[in-house]
């Protein structure tokens, strides 16, 4: 079960939001060092070290919706809520 499941609709052609969907992979690759790669309409990623190590999730792009949900390891659980806003302030910049 997802620690995170944030969902946010978009008005966007798929494209444009697998494009954006991506962006935001990248963002995070930077930042946190994670691993990411595209299955179908889902970005799948992981963090195998740094401050993030253990943390799991997926993105996943629909004709009217992004929607991610990420696995927090038990360190970082405690900073869900702080996660959760970082993410939706990400999201609403992309969608």
């Amino acid at each position: 079960m997802a620690t995170i499941d944030i969902r946010r609709n978009h008005t966007l052609s798929k494209d444009a939001a697998r494009e954006r969907a991506e962006d935001l992979a990248k963002s995070m690759q930077e930042r946190f060092a994670l691993n990411w790669k595209w299955d179908g309409d889902v970005i799948s990623f992981e963090a195998p070290s740094g401050a993030a190590k253990g943390t799991k999730g997926k993105v996943t792009v629909s004709t009217a919706e992004v929607r991610v949900e990420i696995d927090l390891p038990f360190m970082l659980k405690m900073l869900k809520g702080t996660i959760e806003s970082k993410i939706e302030e990400k999201l609403k910049t992309l969608v």
